[in-house]
């Protein structure tokens, strides 16, 4: 869900967080109250006493929300099939500035499945993205978030996630409803 307006929050017990755009990691102690201003993906971006920092899904608890849905995969699915979940998990992936997710933005270049070398009915997911901004703080996070969805997926043992500069982002790499949402038409 994603709304213009804001939704009062308290922590209800001591939680990690992100300082956004920075990318630094903090802990905000219970009793904290602020307001979420952006809830896409599963984490949720919050504005406590002037600042705004990321929540990841499974610590939605620490603001009264309940933790995302594990991932379910029909027994003996298809590569294909572990695909398609690949690319549904990578919609999920926000910035946390930005009300859309990094298929839509054109930040994943490649996305790719392959058989584990060592383990049979393992697979390894490769992705190559990259940033609306190479000096963004938030990228190492952003590429930590696609990884750690990816690798919840049933089967994936492994998401090697490369953040890439070449070629260099730009607004025309955004989906069609991505430029209409923004206005960058």
């Amino acid at each position: 869900m994603y709304s213009r307006s804001s939704e009062p929050v308290r922590f209800e017990r001591d939680c990690a967080a992100v300082l956004v755009p920075q990318g630094d990691a903090v802990t905000l102690p219970a009793g904290s109250a602020g307001y979420i201003t952006q809830a896409l993906g599963g984490s949720y971006t919050v504005f406590v006493d002037g600042n705004l920092f990321r929540i990841a899904g499974p610590d939605a608890d620490a603001i009264g929300k309940e933790p995302p849905e594990p991932l379910e995969l029909a027994e003996g699915a298809d590569d294909d099939a572990v695909e398609q979940l690949v690319w549904k998990q990578l919609r999920t992936c926000f910035d946390p500035e930005i009300p859309i997710n990094v298929v839509d933005l054109g930040l994943v270049y490649e996305a790719s499945i392959k058989p584990h070398p060592v383990e049979p009915g393992l697979r390894v997911v490769r992705v190559e993205m990259t940033l609306t901004a190479p000096g963004c703080g938030m990228g190492d996070i952003l590429v930590e978030d696609v990884r750690s969805k990816l690798e919840i997926i049933p089967t994936v043992s492994e998401a090697d996630v490369e953040l890439v500069f070449d070629p260099p982002w730009n607004r025309n790499m955004m989906s069609e409803a991505a430029r209409l949402e923004t206005g960058m038409l």
